[in-house]
């Protein structure tokens, strides 16, 4: 299932880049996150718990980031188990690119279910995914937000 969007953010592309880097903000960005470790430079190990339809279930999972162009852009992978759920995996494309006072950030990704998520069929997936998406940037902007009124010290 292929998901694509964009986003206009109130930020510098810099400012952007080094918030998508950011274990703190990304744990206060992903929709029912319960921990984000940061493993490397690159890649991060997660638990997310989520309800998908009648489905709950608790996600470990791995996300990794490469083809990296600082600033730019580069390639987010990750593969998730929800035990007796199912499983995720996908990869998205972000890039960023400047447009006056903003930055918008476009997403091209490629997302694969299995198990009982789906049975779910691919509407409700879909949309859960999309709504999900949004709570992500919503609170993605919200944190990028707050980091630029921090005072400095």
């Amino acid at each position: 299932m292929e998901l694509l969007g964009s986003q206009n953010l109130a930020a510098t592309p810099d400012q952007v880049w080094a918030a998508l880097f950011d274990r703190d903000v990304l744990e206060q960005s992903i929709p029912g996150c319960e921990s984000l470790e940061q493993t490397s430079d690159t890649s991060f190990v997660a638990v997310v718990k989520l309800k998908i339809g009648p489905v709950s279930a608790r996600f470990k999972g791995e996300i990794e980031l490469s083809d990296i162009d600082p600033g730019k852009s580069c390639t987010l992978s990750g593969k998730g188990s929800g035990g007796i759920a199912g499983f995720a995996k996908g990869a998205a494309l972000v890039t960023l690119t400047p447009e006056g006072d903003y930055t918008v950030l476009d997403y091209t990704a490629d997302v694969a279910v299995g198990g009982k998520l789906a049975a779910l069929g691919n509407r409700l997936i879909k949309s859960t995914a999309k709504k999900l998406t949004d709570e992500f940037f919503a609170n993605f902007t919200k944190a990028l937000t707050a980091e630029e009124e921090e005072p400095v010290t």
